[in-house]
């Protein structure tokens, strides 16, 4: 893959990776960062991808794995910037949808918005998480079924 191939690919996956981003962490920025170097550590490891066809697959995953790492180094407080900032941005998705899936468990958030939103295949979630695939499957059970739970709690007060 040269340079110009790889820099199409990222721009079509540039959407598919906020929201990935963005299912994680919690600001904007945060989402910006983890998306920057992923797209430098990919393009600095573009030799290891085996296979370009799965080309969203690997960068899917070293997004993941930045996105942890920023979790990993952030500090435990919250200033009221960021504090504000994060409720700001809920109110601009107010969805019953968007909040009972953000809700959801880091476990179930991830898998449910790669496949749901994002359309990987459960196959591609398992390399992208390094899980099984039945592991996959369980947890895209269990996260409808907590949607569809928090749904009909949202409905019946």
């Amino acid at each position: 893959m040269n340079k110009e191939q790889f820099t199409e690919e990222v721009l079509r996956a540039e959407k598919s990776l906020y929201h990935t981003a963005r299912s994680i962490l919690s600001n904007d920025e945060d989402c910006a960062d983890a998306m920057q170097n992923a797209i430098l550590h990919a393009y600095e490891k573009l030799h290891t991808l085996r296979d370009e066809a799965y080309f969203k697959t690997w960068l899917t995953r070293i997004l993941i794995n930045e996105c942890n790492q920023i979790l990993r180094s952030r500090k435990p407080t919250v200033s009221y910037e960021e504090y504000f900032a994060a409720h700001v941005q809920e109110e601009e998705h107010d969805s019953e949808i968007f909040r009972v899936v953000m809700e959801l468990k880091k476990n179930y958030r991830i898998p449910f918005i790669l496949f749901y939103i994002e359309g990987f295949s459960v196959r591609e979630i398992s390399q992208i998480l390094g899980l099984s695939q039945s592991t996959v499957k369980t947890r895209l059970f269990r996260g409808r079924n907590l949607v569809k739970q928090g749904l009909s709690e949202g409905r019946n007060p």
